[in-house]
């Protein structure tokens, strides 16, 4: 049996989900093809999972501190299977919705395995897709004018390190622990690494990060990176930059050991678990890619600004493409391919706009361009910095390490990037988002009064400081 639409997209993750919703909301007949869980690796095995375990860290590493504050607690202990619970409760939670919006959206949703298929009696051109059913019944076949493909990503490894889920674990198999380690190797020093870092140490375990470059949070801005390695190896945090990590040498026989190549001398650490955090590869097999003149870069599907293959009616968003790899970018990705695929002309994403964070304690957000970038693009840089341990809030929550950074044009007077490492900077990040996209100056934000006493005070200072007029420094 052959259904129509104006639009299948392939895979219900954020990015896809988003979109159907979107496209429902422009009149599209829409389906939905999913052979997991709707809300994808976001929902069920990244952002949302591991923030809960993070959030549960960070309350348990207060307590233990909290006669700070004047409240006694004796005998601070974890039940991590409590804590499982409680991630699993938020999930479960926010599939409930997922689906919920399906069903307002009258949007069709296929749980089982899509794959474009070629020229057909169903279509001249290619497009049409077979869903292999997860319940073993007939195939499905849609028949859509527009196809999206979002099948996201998975957790990359390298060549020698596989992942057995015991002692070898990538970020998905570490969600499902059921007991914590008493000591753990993280290779990869990204943000996925350093979250997770952050999270196991504030639980009691003993952690060594291993990074390969000379710095961790190499996309951030170096004095981000700075900043974090020093709060890191505070908590007891073992950071190890430089370290081409040698694969050949991993020992399983008690724990894990291997050996690391640093300054060109090899250096053996050992752990009872290894977390390989390394990056993720586009979910491009197995969809029928082959049956299409869509073509991959580096693994990823290449796409125009309007999110376009090289076949005009199938489009391709989120991690499968090749961008910024995060969950607001898939989305929004989404809406402007299904606004492109309606005939609505969307501006494209101006990606320097777009806000990035990690979600550590302490915690990290920017947007727009490092100092180094702005730099090597030419621009005459004039800075301000501003430090947390001069905000009142920030000393009120007991944590006043970090600051904020503010990057402009000296000649223009431009905000080129604004970048963050503190206190609930990811939840602060958007005022500045809001004035990259307003192209606003340090100056407008410097005259935007923020009330006091708060942590966004810092981000009025920094702005001050951009001229050297910080009141409070």
């Amino acid at each position: 049996m052959a259904t129509e639409y104006d639009l299948v997209i392939l895979g219900g993750g954020t990015g896809g989900y988003v979109a159907a919703i979107r496209a429902s909301q422009l009149g599209l007949k829409t389906a939905i093809v999913e052979k997991g869980k709707l809300g994808g690796t976001c929902l069920h095995a990244g952002c949302i999972p591991s923030k809960a375990l993070l959030r549960s860290a960070e309350v348990f590493a207060q307590t233990k501190k909290s006669e700070e504050y004047g409240v006694l607690a004796s005998d601070v202990t974890l039940n991590f299977t409590k804590v499982q619970e409680r991630k699993q409760e938020i999930v479960d939670q926010l599939h409930k919705g997922v689906q919920h919006l399906m069903k307002q959206g009258k949007i069709s949703v296929y749980e089982g395995t899509g794959r474009i298929l070629g020229p057909s009696i169903f279509s001249p051109m290619p497009g049409t897709i077979s869903v292999e059913m997860n319940d073993g019944t007939e195939n499905e076949m849609l028949i859509p004018k527009n196809v999206i493909i979002a099948t996201g990503s998975r957790p990359r490894t390298l060549p020698g390190l596989e992942i057995d889920g015991e002692c070898v674990m990538s970020s998905e198999e570490a969600l499902k622990m059921t007991e914590l380690p008493a000591s753990i190797l993280i290779v990869g020093g990204g943000v996925i690494g350093i979250e997770w870092a952050s999270m196991l140490s504030d639980f009691g375990v003993q952690v060594t990060v291993l990074e390969y470059a000379d710095r961790i949070l190499p996309t951030e801005d170096h004095e981000i990176s700075k900043e974090m390695e020093r709060l890191l190896k505070k908590k007891g945090i073992s950071i190890i930059t430089g370290a081409k990590v040698l694969a050949e040498s991993l020992d399983k026989t008690e724990g894990v050991t291997i050996s690391a190549e640093k300054n060109g001398e090899n250096q053996s650490y050992t752990a009872e678990k290894m977390l390989v955090s390394v990056g993720r590869q586009a979910n491009v097999e197995g969809i029928g890619l082959e049956n299409t003149d869509i073509q991959l870069e580096k693994g990823f599907i290449a796409v125009n600004k309007q999110y376009q293959t090289k076949e005009s009616h199938i489009y391709a968003i989120g991690d499968v493409n090749g961008g910024l790899q995060l969950a607001h970018v898939a989305s929004h990705e989404g809406i402007k391919a299904v606004e492109h695929a309606a005939n609505l002309n969307p501006a494209p994403i101006d990606y320097t706009q777009i806000s990035k964070c990690v979600y550590s304690t302490p915690e990290v957000a920017s947007v727009g361009l490092t100092e180094k970038e702005a730099e090597e693009k030419g621009f005459n840089v004039k800075k301000g910095k501003f430090s947390f341990r001069a905000i009142g809030k920030a000393l009120v929550f007991g944590e006043s390490d970090g600051f904020v950074k503010i990057i402009a044009d000296a000649d223009t007077d431009d905000l080129l990037g604004v970048h963050m490492i503190g206190p609930h900077v990811t939840d602060m990040i958007s005022e500045a988002g809001l004035a990259k996209v307003l192209d606003a100056t340090p100056w407008e934000i410097a005259h935007t009064i923020h009330p006091h006493p708060t942590l966004a005070e810092a981000i009025g200072e920094a702005a001050l400081a951009v001229d050297g007029n910080a009141i409070h420094s």
